[in-house]
């Protein structure tokens, strides 16, 4: 009988092979004194060379396959061989008890892992996998064997794991892997933001039945769905592999719509653009068929390195996305540290509640050296192309006024300097916090544009941090209470002209994208992939008829009632 399985879809597409278990070594070393510990640490200290050596060599595979942004991991894994409180740690440890470096190496690893996975950061969770990764591969050069198998695949599989490092993602020879299911992870993993980067099907979070899976299986992965088959029947197999060609062939179909403008049904025009989080992201954004880029996240220049980016590094990264996007307009969001994002080298305090401390235009404006070198590579960019700028995290008027103040500043000394500016650079905010959306008829005054930025709104509005699984419930795009804030948002920037934007993951969700479009919705911003789905969901839709729905909807009292009516209705237009 089979057997169904239910995970994440990470990365989307249907896959159909026989499973390749890539076994995880759970080696524990037994701790045994040694006779020579100098000779103990060399060994060691060879074995750390051994796998920067190794790392350097999948660095450079990533970044031919996947771009530098991608690469920046192992620049992480490489750092981590340098780090004092991990390495001399165990350094240390077997000078002071003359301990073999295997059962050393295992032990200070295990503590730090430990920590880390207790962590309600989900960014610093998944730094254990980081460090449980450069552990493994420094164990197997201590005992002379082989790290990992997954580069040897030879035949069509889908891989089933516990968990897949970066490294092993990195290695995956797509002739041969045709997706993956792992038992742990989420959609913010680096396995899957990998998986999604090679657009490879991915289901990970698939529990303890994965584990059950060996070798040789029969696996049909639905990564749409979310859903694995274990040994499926020969109907099953039959059904799934009509439906992977119907998939295929929907995607195939979905080109068709590239460079056309973004319809609706009744002919009215939104704007689909496209996240960005680096230069690399650029190729797929322009293969998608993005009007623009609604969102680009700076501070992924800034972490992954040991200092400050320059004024000059950022301008001429600024400037080569301007250039290629060939005067579509570009949002550029200043810097937006603090939260889950951490800059080690910036030595900031520590904080109980960062989400609610000092991060993005807070810290920019409590560093303003740090924040006047932004403005001013931004400035200096804009005659290269549509280039609007972003504060982030604006709760009230007087961060507004004081970033538009020193941006004002900066462009008056460029001037002086003879540097050109260009004249029609739009200023903006992201509306995340629940303050900025309630009073956001006096912010639409200062600001040339709105962009929601809901994974914040939603989490802030909900008191539900959205990488907690035990309230992720609570994380709900589509709560009466986050539209009607919403609503607030584009009803407020209309009374003054000015135009509205959504670059958090609601804007590509296929239920609140007709909600979206007929509250009057400027532009939606998303993931490159999720473009071409969105332009022809938003072709089969009227915005009339929807702006129609809009108080029946902001009249219910639930979630669940609200995507129930959206199903109804388009499955209504659609028949």
């Amino acid at each position: 009988m089979t057997k169904r399985l239910t995970g994440i879809a990470a990365s989307p597409g249907i896959a159909l092979a026989q499973a390749f278990r890539l076994q995880n070594d759970h080696y524990e070393p037994v701790a045994e004194k040694v006779d020579d510990k100098d000779l103990e640490i060399l060994h060691f200290r060879q074995a750390v060379e051994e796998a920067r050596q190794e790392l350097e060599e999948i660095k450079e595979l990533t970044e031919q396959r996947m771009g530098s942004a991608k690469a920046e991991i192992f620049e992480a894994h490489l750092m981590l061989l340098e780090d004092p409180d991990y390495i001399d740690a165990i350094i240390e440890s077997i000078e002071a008890e003359s301990m073999n470096a295997e059962y050393k190496l295992h032990e200070v690893a295990s503590s730090f892992i430990e920590v880390l996975s207790r962590m309600d950061n989900e960014l610093l969770r998944e730094r254990a996998a980081d460090v449980r990764d450069v552990t493994g591969r420094i164990m197997s050069k201590l005992r002379g064997v082989s790290y990992a198998a997954i580069a040897a695949i030879n035949e069509p599989c889908i891989v089933i794991a516990e968990d897949l490092t970066p490294s092993d993602t990195a290695q995956l020879n797509l002739d041969y892997v045709l997706g993956f299911v792992t038992e742990v992870g989420s959609r913010t993993s680096h396995s899957a933001i990998m998986a999604r980067s090679l657009e490879v099907p991915a289901v990970v979070g698939a529990g303890e039945g994965a584990a059950e899976i060996v070798t040789g299986t029969m696996i049909i992965l639905d990564a749409v769905e979310g859903t694995v088959l274990i040994a499926p029947t020969e109907q099953e197999i039959e059904a799934y592999q009509a439906r992977k060609a119907a998939y295929d062939e929907r995607r195939a179909a979905l080109r068709k719509l590239l460079g056309e403008p973004t319809l609706s049904s009744d002919g009215h025009h939104v704007e689909l653009a496209a996240n960005i989080g680096s230069v690399e992201d650029l190729q797929k954004v322009l293969a998608n068929g993005a009007e623009g880029i609604g969102l680009f996240r700076t501070e992924f220049l800034y972490m992954g390195r040991s200092s400050l980016p320059s004024e000059e590094e950022q301008f001429q990264v600024y400037k080569h996305v301007l250039e290629r996007m060939d005067n579509k307009p570009v949002v550029i969001r200043t810097l937006d540290i603090g939260g889950d994002k951490e800059l080690p080298y910036m030595k900031l305090p520590t904080e109980s509640n960062p989400f609610l401390g000092l991060r993005a235009v807070r810290l920019c404006l409590s560093q303003k050296d740090l924040f006047r070198t932004q403005l001013r590579a931004l400035l200096r960019a804009s005659s290269y192309g549509q280039l609007k700028i972003m504060f982030p995290m604006i709760a009230v008027m007087d961060e507004l006024l004081a970033a538009k103040q020193l941006l004002q500043e900066e462009k008056e000394k460029l001037v002086q300097e003879g540097i050109q500016v260009a004249d029609n650079i739009e200023v903006g905010i992201m509306i995340e916090v629940p303050a900025a959306a309630l009073a956001a008829d006096f912010l639409a005054k200062e600001a040339d544009f709105f962009s929601i930025g809901t994974n914040d709104l939603i989490q802030y509005t909900m008191a539900a941090d959205r990488m907690n699984e035990t309230v992720s419930y609570l994380y709900q795009p589509c709560h009466p209470s986050i539209l009607r804030l919403i609503q607030m948002v584009i009803q407020a920037a209309k009374k003054e002209g000015k135009w509205v934007g959504m670059c958090g993951e609601m804007a590509g969700d296929e239920v609140a994208i007709p909600i979206l479009l007929g509250m009057g919705l400027h532009e939606f911003s998303m993931s490159a992939g999720s473009i071409l789905p969105a332009r022809a969901l938003i072709k089969e839709t009227s915005q009339q008829e929807w702006a129609g729905y809009t108080q029946q909807i902001l009249a219910m009292s639930s979630q669940a009632q609200i995507k129930q009516f959206v199903e109804h209705k388009t499955r209504s237009d659609l028949t």
